[in-house]
């Protein structure tokens, strides 16, 4: 947004607006005094609430004046601002871009200024003065009624589905043509921004844009982290039973990886991880047999079922998978859709991420994923049969059924036992 410095020292002297706010720097010995830390906080947080904007410091507010910032201080203050975007405003505003620019003075001579610029965001954010909004030239504390809407168009109460949500600062070609050209078919000969809209992978802004959605980065994107930070998989394989309270993690852990990737690709390394770790066990109550540890078949479903269904607004929060020598635990992200209940699962369908579903339900089942058995040609199917898999292959195998559970009303824990010798 006002990408040339003529354009910007234009709506500059127009004065602040909708998109546009700005403020002089002052220090204090080696600190920026202001703005305030609070303040350039409760600013950008609204922005970010809004509809995205542009931050400018070095300019007087009230006169329009630009007075600049020193070169030997542009540094302390692009700290400060990234200071206050990750410390001072919940969940972190991290995708903002910070530009330094020159811009004319009044005099005519060429100050330095720092150009914040905020995209809209997929979360609401608080600040230290609460929840904002950016309204005409001003920033507007956001009455309950209005933040219950907010919350409601960025689906962190599930009213509309979170994966359809606009990514602002995504564009068409973050998403890269091999990974979404796989969905046509024979029949698929539309343009790029119409095949992708009927995909539900892009979606036109408010001024008809077409942007990549959050389905869209999550399955078309090489790394879907660069909106979606929590958008993966930390796996860790751990020597024993459980994690050891007060000795570091790093000391008993086997393996570990941090899997990304478009959702499909973390399926398949996520059960790769799992089939690499896992130990060979012997039955020799029919004569020797050496079987694995759990079956991977479960474990496929089991991995499928969180990518698909996480809940992806939980800024913060990402998938865990935890292999330890006698028992695997998967957590998934967000509570249980709608009415459902652990009770549930095995019986009942539910999707928080209906797109995603759609479009996992288009990718075909890896097939480099070791001892995997499924008639599935597809990731996911409409038979509503993959919590039942899970179930009943890990208790044929190990003789324990697998366990759900809720944890604090933010996470579905799933833990599946491992077959003993």
């Amino acid at each position: 947004m006002f990408d040339s410095p003529k354009e910007l020292l234009d709506k500059i002297r127009l004065g602040e607006s909708t998109f546009l706010e700005y403020k002089e720097v002052r220090f204090a010995g080696g600190r920026v005094s202001q703005p305030r830390r609070d303040d350039l906080a409760d600013e950008l947080a609204a922005f970010a609430n809004s509809r995205g904007g542009v931050f400018v410091l070095g300019v007087e507010d009230k006169t329009h004046e630009v007075l600049g910032i020193p070169v030997d201080r542009l540094d302390t203050v692009v700290d400060f601002v990234r200071e206050v975007c990750i410390d001072s405003i919940e969940p972190a505003i991290e995708n903002i871009v910070l530009d330094r620019l020159r811009l004319p003075s009044s005099t005519g001579a060429e100050v330095a200024v720092v150009k914040v610029d905020i995209p809209r965001s997929l979360f609401v954010h608080r600040s230290p003065g609460g929840y904002f909004q950016r309204l005409a030239d001003s920033k507007r504390r956001l009455s309950p009624e209005a933040l219950a809407r907010l919350f409601q168009q960025r689906s962190q109460t599930r009213i509309i589905y979170f994966d359809e949500q606009i990514v602002s600062s995504a564009r068409l070609e973050n998403l890269a043509p091999a990974l979404w050209e796989r969905f046509r078919t024979l029949r698929s000969d539309d343009a790029r921004e119409d095949f992708l809209g009927k995909l539900g992978m892009a979606r036109a802004d408010e001024d008809g844009t077409m942007k990549p959605t959050v389905a869209g980065v999550l399955m078309a994107s090489e790394d879907p982290r660069q909106w979606l930070p929590n958008a993966y998989i930390q796996a860790v394989a751990y020597r024993g039973t459980s994690i050891r309270p007060g000795e570091p993690g790093d000391a008993y852990q086997l393996d570990a990886a941090d899997i990304t990737g478009p959702l499909d690709r973390q399926v398949s390394e996520a059960c790769r991880f799992v089939a690499k770790n896992m130990r060979t066990v012997a039955f020799k109550d029919q004569g020797r047999q050496d079987q694995p540890q759990f079956d991977m078949t479960a474990i496929f479903e089991a991995v499928v079922n969180a990518v698909a269904h996480r809940d992806y607004s939980i800024h913060g929060s990402k998938i865990r998978l935890r292999l330890f020598e006698d028992h695997l635990e998967l957590y998934s992200p967000g509570t249980i859709p709608n009415t459902m209940t652990v009770e549930s699962l095995p019986y009942r369908q539910s999707s928080r991420n209906e797109t995603l579903s759609s479009l996992l339900a288009q990718c075909t089942v890896p097939a480099n994923i070791p001892r995997l058995e499924t008639d599935r040609r597809t990731l996911m199917d409409k038979r509503g049969e993959g919590v039942r898999i899970i179930l009943d292959n890990s208790e044929q195998l190990s003789g324990k059924t697998p366990e759900y559970r809720l944890i604090d009303d933010a996470e579905l824990l799933l833990t599946i036992y491992a077959a003993g010798e």
